[in-house]
């Protein structure tokens, strides 16, 4: 088990959130595969969650009824 991701806010709008992944990944989880938990953390402040992965990609982690409900990649995201 790894500690929980580590991120940095590097936007925030009314309607969303830019997140990034800091790491150090041999110790924490990735934002991808911590999502549930990054959800939860910022839910407080959440318009639309946008992250850039640790592989630098952007993605959106999508939020349903308060929880974490999937990935939608770059590309897709309007």
């Amino acid at each position: 088990m790894g500690m929980p991701a580590q991120f940095k806010i590097v936007d925030f709008t009314e309607q969303s959130v830019l997140i990034r992944d800091i790491g150090p990944w041999d110790q924490c989880f990735t934002i991808t595969n911590d999502a549930e938990s990054v959800v939860a953390r910022i839910l407080p402040i959440l318009g639309r969650l946008f992250y850039f992965d640790s592989e630098g990609d952007l993605a959106e982690l999508l939020v349903k009824d308060g929880k974490f409900a999937g990935f939608v990649r770059a590309e897709q995201v309007p």
